[in-house]
């Protein structure tokens, strides 16, 4: 099998078949889990058009979350729920679904990208790279995975409470969702270690 390169010089890939990507999407979000995939790609199964998913519409994130579960040769979901972001801090908590999301893949990597600055503690080798979303493929398709599950989960939520509209800012601190927050209270889903939500407790 190939091995995919990057488009970026800078990007050094090692010589080894099996490299993953992972990317975490929820960090910022006053409710939910954050979620985070790993994909490692199939070199001589191309995806066109891959890249940080916040760059894309919705139909197009839509269209290769379809062609990423087909075309890549093995990919993961990793999360970590609102209790465990509370007990961790969200750093942390993102460190634990990144570990999930690798070791939920049917076959471990020999080697895997990180998007960010710092990589979770793995069996593996593994690099952080700075907007590896936009510079690495298999980072780009892990950000793509990450962002339509975790929507489509907020999406889902709406459904059970639509007075706060989180299928409009998917969670994420708004001045709409404050209102919400204000006016209707704190459900279970909420991470009750952030501030705006600690407030609507009553704990500032």
């Amino acid at each position: 099998m190939s091995k995919l390169k990057s488009d970026y010089p800078d990007v050094v890939y090692p010589d080894l078949a099996l490299i993953a990507g992972v990317d975490e999407v929820g960090r910022g979000p006053l409710v939910g889990d954050v979620v985070t995939a790993a994909v490692i790609l199939d070199a001589d199964n191309p995806i066109v058009g891959l890249t940080d998913s916040k760059k894309l519409s919705d139909k197009k994130r839509d269209l290769l979350f379809a062609e990423i579960q087909e075309k890549a040769l093995y990919f993961a979901i990793g999360r970590a729920t609102p209790a465990e972001i509370d007990q961790l801090n969200i750093l942390h908590a993102t460190m634990l679904a990144m570990q999930r999301a690798i070791a939920s893949l049917t076959v471990q990597p020999e080697f895997v990208f990180i998007d960010g600055n710092r990589c979770p503690q793995l069996d593996m080798p593994s690099e952080a790279i700075v907007k590896g979303d936009l510079r690495v493929a298999e980072i780009s398709a892990a950000s793509i995975l990450a962002k339509v599950t975790r929507d489509r989960e907020m999406i889902a939520l709406d459904r059970r409470y639509p007075e706060y509209g989180f299928a409009k800012h998917k969670g994420y601190p708004t001045k709409a969702h404050f209102a919400a927050l204000e006016k209707l209270g704190v459900i279970p889903e909420y991470r009750k270690s952030f501030k705006p939500v600690k407030k609507a407790l009553g704990l500032l």
